[in-house]
């Protein structure tokens, strides 16, 4: 199994890391290029003990002339292209690298641009959540991942958020979690925006209509299992079609942007409902990457869904399964685990994450790793 390990651009550089993960033996470093808000631990930092990435920033020179939709640089590290500056480290180290990219997963462009995001049945408006049917979502993704690989010498292009987020992602203070049922959750993340809504070609306020409804009247039931809903056939088929184009126009204008003969890798999930940092995947994802990340962090589920993975999916396309060592309750038995992942027919391992496992949690990436290499 090809093993590659995450991590921030402070991270790598970072005095140590290289000769850490040299010695560690992943095949690939995935250095995050574009990254939403986060307060990121540095357990191998002796100056401090964690960076405070107060809003999604873009971890490359923003240039002068971009328009649109731009990122924000971060001032919370000290060069203007920190991004480039470790994948320039790790190439200078002959460890390959990764461009890791988040794309439509930024509440500073949420917040200041609350037209372009997405909007539930209810007409609230979710700002972490940037919508793929809007035009600027897709020229923004597409400039992003253009700038984010300018000029570096990489062997992967890692996508995430390359879909749609909803109701139960990522918020301060998140106080949702366990709240919806999972019913609840699908219908509060189809989006019902301007942009989703005029390709509905039905009556947009009917449809609106239909999904408050529906919502209510699960919320009414206080079942917190996984009930369906009660939403026509017809209308579940057309408000999944619009989701799946605007992905596939998204996904297609950031492909369009990188160099012929790049890896491209995709996280995603094989229910198309699915919103996220692993979206869904549409019918045509497979034919545009070379590798498909499935959810992994649960290991009561990881197996199955790597080998759902395979057989859903062509065998040009390898499956990888992302897993954590920096979970509360690590994994029993890691090395058992990346065992039965490799039998289910994961051809790649990612390991999360090369800085926010410290010297304590270290050795589950060294085992881990070891097993992965065994397989």
């Amino acid at each position: 199994m090809k093993v590659t390990g995450y991590a921030y651009p402070w991270d790598v550089l970072e005095s140590g890391f290289v000769s850490r993960v040299q010695n560690l033996g992943v095949d690939e470093v995935a250095v995050a290029l574009s990254y939403h808000s986060a307060r990121a631990a540095t357990p191998w930092s002796p100056s401090r003990t964690a960076v405070v990435a107060r809003h999604a920033a873009f971890y490359r020179p923003v240039p002068e002339s971009w328009g649109g939709l731009q990122p924000s640089t971060p001032d919370w590290v000290s060069s203007g292209d920190s991004g480039g500056d470790a994948v320039r480290l790790l190439n200078e180290a002959g460890v390959p690298a990764a461009g890791w990219i988040v794309l439509t997963h930024n509440s500073q462009l949420g917040y200041a641009h609350p037209d372009v995001v997405v909007r539930n049945c209810f007409g609230e408006a979710y700002p972490w959540a940037l919508c793929p049917s809007q035009p600027a979502v897709r020229e923004y993704a597409a400039k992003v991942t253009a700038e984010a690989v300018a000029g570096l010498e990489l062997a992967t292009v890692i996508l995430e958020a390359c879909g749609p987020l909803g109701a139960v992602h990522q918020h301060q203070h998140e106080k949702t979690d366990g709240v919806w049922a999972p019913a609840v959750a699908r219908l509060l993340s189809i989006c019902c925006c301007d942009a989703c809504a005029s390709s509905w070609d039905v009556d947009a306020d009917t449809v609106r209509a239909q999904l408050v409804e529906e919502v209510r009247r699960l919320i009414a039931t206080g079942d917190l299992g996984v009930s369906g809903d009660r939403l026509p056939p017809e209308l579940t088929q057309l408000l999944l079609r619009v989701r799946q184009q605007a992905t596939d126009e998204l996904r297609a204008a950031v492909l369009a942007t990188l160099p012929a003969g790049i890896r491209i890798v995709l996280h995603g999930a094989l229910d198309p409902w699915v919103t996220g940092a692993l979206p869904g995947l549409t019918p045509s994802a497979p034919d545009d990457v070379d590798a498909v990340v499935v959810f992994g962090w649960a290991p009561a589920t990881g197996a199955e869904a790597v080998a759902a993975a395979r057989e859903a999916l062509p065998e040009r396309v390898a499956i990888a399964s992302y897993i954590t060592a920096v979970a509360v309750a690590p994994v029993p038995d890691i090395a058992a685990y990346v065992g039965e992942l490799a039998k289910a027919g994961a051809a790649e391992l990612h390991l999360y994450h090369l800085g926010l496992a410290g010297p304590g949690r270290w050795g589950d990436l060294e085992t881990a790793t070891a097993a992965a290499h065994e397989n």
